[in-house]
């Protein structure tokens, strides 16, 4: 290790570098040195290469043996910690701005009113990271930063890993400003089928489900989706409170619900992670199935099946029925093959929402 360091033009120098020189000058060699500073070679061998900090005891002997002040030596180390600090700083700020350009400034102006201050990229970096209130972008690149990820996928990147990190900490923010009970999940279970009735309501669904979920301590949050998170919701402890994350990443009725109606059954599971896209396991059948299920019954859709009739009339009657969204059944139906992604007139029935 070296007693000095350079970077981006700049150069710092450890109290080492200069005690290196005082024992050249000298004429003495590092061990009479050593002896006459009350200390031992090795000590000072280790401190002229900068490997250790300047101690206040080394300070005291060093002012005492050459009649200069402790302060003199003190006010070096501080000097090359600040220096050693800003460098990093600096070293962090140019992997921070990687990382925003992976994420883009645009999504937090657009959707969370950010500044509008264009090419000015460090100031940027400033903004997300205080809206984010974490001490440095990087964190973002662990892949266990928020909540861990349900898959192991290989075809998993750092950008998905990165925007879906951010996801989950911006609804982790967004859930500490909200006040529930405790998480209760027989009531949570319990107030399910009311949720469910809202998947006909043309207005305002999302409000009515986030203030239906708190009354048993789980904070909905849904979110704009970055494109390329790849990722489609999360589930997370928050306190005494669970917090469900689903992004709009698909705009349709029908994948909202089956996604939310998914991380529910991670939730009722105590399966705390983050959905990757095309994911498979145990698991991941489990909420599939759960989510099916609780959507559209399985006996019923097996007698709707088995009846042959996929038009929109009888869409309609059937959705009425199990008082569902047309376009529940419609993608359900085209999911399983049932009907052809091509039918224009089934397809009118898969309406989209707004957040």
């Amino acid at each position: 290790m070296s007693n000095y360091i350079e970077y981006d033009g700049k150069i710092a120098f450890h109290p080492g570098y200069y005690i290196k020189e005082l024992v050249e000058d000298s004429g003495l060699t590092q061990e009479e040195f050593a002896k006459r500073l009350d200390t031992t070679p090795k000590n000072l061998s280790i401190l002229i290469r900068g490997e250790q900090k300047l101690s206040p005891e080394i300070a005291i002997k060093l002012s005492r043996m050459l009649g200069t002040s402790i302060g003199y030596w003190l006010n070096l180390q501080t000097a090359y910690d600040e220096a050693i600090a800003n460098i990093e700083s600096e070293r962090m700020l140019e992997e921070e701005r990687k990382i925003l350009s992976v994420i883009g400034y645009s999504y937090f102006k657009d959707h969370f009113n950010l500044l509008d201050i264009p090419r000015k990229i460090d100031q940027q970096v400033e903004e997300v990271r205080r809206f984010l209130k974490v001490a440095t972008l990087v964190v973002f690149e662990k892949k266990d930063m928020a909540v861990s990820f349900r898959s192991s996928k290989s075809n998993m990147t750092d950008e998905n890993i990165i925007k879906a990190n951010v996801m989950v900490e911006i609804a982790t923010n967004m859930a500490l400003e909200i006040n529930t009970p405790k998480f209760d999940k027989e009531k949570f279970r319990s107030l399910l089928p009311e949720a469910l009735a809202l998947t006909t309501s043309e207005e305002d669904f999302i409000t009515k489900l986030k203030g239906l979920f708190n009354k048993s301590g789980v904070k909905l949050i849904v979110l704009p989706n970055i494109p390329g998170s790849k990722t489609n919701g999360a589930v997370k402890k928050v306190g005494d409170s669970i917090l469900i994350l689903v992004n709009d990443r698909m705009r349709y009725i029908d994948t909202f619900w089956f996604t939310l109606m998914h991380e529910v059954g991670h939730a009722l599971n105590g399966d705390y992670g983050i959905s990757f896209e095309d994911e498979d396991g145990e698991k991941e059948s489990k909420a599939d199935l759960f989510a099916e299920d609780i959507l559209i019954p399985n006996d019923e859709y097996n007698a709707f099946k088995c009846g042959g009739k996929f038009d929109v009339d009888s869409i309609m009657q059937f959705s009425e029925k199990i008082n569902r969204d047309p376009s529940i059944i419609a993608g359900r139906l085209q999911h399983d093959g049932m009907i052809n992604f091509s039918d224009r007139k089934v397809q009118s029935l898969r309406r989209k929402y707004m957040l």
